[in-house]
């Protein structure tokens, strides 16, 4: 989400009356590649570009098929093969060893149905999950759709604009199962007669929300480090005690007593971190009442299985079903000291636990390394 805000922004501060545009998008990739589907990289005909599609090896050569589809106000799917040895094909050098292919849509200023139109839509929704589906390939003659034409998916009527009940059918299909898995995804379908329809299917999940209860100093790095990775950031602390410097880094600040009024959903975060037992074993029954998918605490092993224990005296159990969604000590195992270093294992293990991933050293993973399994 904070490439597509990017992009945004530099689409908002262009003159639009002397200047023409085009989005390069990844919308499939076969094998390895350093950017995944949804990669996207905004070009402008005097030679600007914000985002990325690559590592930088296809930057060069997307900049110019840009422009070519801005001149011709049209739109065209290229397909970069790193696979082959070949010394003259683009990207080679990367050794990245797959197939990307890279859909050049020029903007249309006057379209509020543009892409970066209809992505403003879903960064303006609230914590929503969007699906958009993209034109990538078409063979023949279609009702009301081209090549590099965006629908924004809202049910089965937002389909009809294919005029095929067999393609709209089989596109919910797989609508419903990329919705189930929330993973975007290239599909081909066909319909009668052989002619077939290549289209992507988009999975933006809402940003990651990391809720930080406390106020002393190591708030600060960890409320950086999480910016710069694009995640939001909320503060919930003793009014009191907030430093005004915080505000320039979070997005919102609360007091404790305003927990409830925070959206926290199933993609938030929480960590308790006010180094203070009382405090933090306060919060916690509070924060298990959430939908957080992860709830850290700061501190040795001891500090929080005696908050377990007491709360436990208290009547107020935890469920295992609750441990589950607690890390004590919170952050992977890096060996960090420093502040800034706790910060960056904190940041880490949130990644792993929302990716569903081991954490584990990617030199022993045998499969692909932007895949889940």
């Amino acid at each position: 989400m904070k490439e597509i805000k990017a992009i945004i922004s530099a689409y908002d501060k262009i003159d639009k009356a002397n200047i023409g545009a085009a989005l390069a998008t990844v919308v499939r990739v076969e094998g390895s590649s350093y950017r995944r589907t949804g990669a996207r990289m905004l070009v402008t005909d005097d030679g600007v570009w914000v985002g990325g599609i690559s590592g930088g090896c296809l930057e060069g050569d997307a900049l110019k098929r840009a422009r070519l589809a801005i001149a011709k106000s049209e739109s065209s799917l290229i397909t970069y093969d790193t696979t082959e040895d070949d010394a003259y094909q683009i990207g080679v050098g990367l050794g990245c060893n797959g197939i990307i292919d890279v859909l050049f849509t020029p903007l249309q200023f006057d379209n509020k149905n543009n892409p970066v139109e209809i992505l403003k839509t879903c960064v303006a929704a609230n914590r929503q999950t969007n699906v958009l589906v993209t034109i990538t390939n078409l063979e023949g003659d279609w009702a009301d759709v081209k090549t590099g034409d965006m629908i924004q998916y809202k049910g089965a009527k937002s389909l009809v604009v294919f005029g095929d009940d067999a393609i709209e059918k089989q596109l919910q299909e797989h609508i419903t199962a990329q919705m189930e898995s929330g993973k975007s995804m290239a599909v081909q379908l066909e319909r009668a007669g052989g002619r077939k329809l290549a289209v992507f299917i988009e999975i933006l999940l809402p940003e990651i929300r990391l809720v930080l209860m406390g106020h002393q100093y190591d708030i600060y790095p960890l409320a950086r480090l999480t910016k710069e990775v694009g995640w939001q950031v909320t503060m919930v602390s003793n009014p009191l005690k907030i430093n005004a410097k915080l505000s320039d880094t979070v997005d919102a600040i609360f007091s404790y007593e305003q927990l409830n009024d925070i959206q926290i959903d199933r993609y938030t975060a929480i960590v308790l971190m006010s180094h203070d037992y009382k405090t933090d074993k306060a919060n916690l029954p509070k924060v298990l009442q959430t939908k957080a998918f992860y709830i850290g605490m700061l501190g040795p092993r001891v500090r929080s299985e005696k908050i377990f224990n007491e709360l436990g005296k208290e009547g107020k159990p935890i469920a295992d079903e609750n441990m589950e969604r607690i890390f004590a000590p919170a952050g992977l195992d890096i060996g960090a000291l420093s502040p800034e270093e706790i910060a960056l294992s904190i940041i880490a293990e949130i990644k792993t636990v929302f990716s569903k991933r081991g954490g584990t050293f990617l030199k022993f993973r045998h499969s692909p390394i932007h895949e889940r399994s």
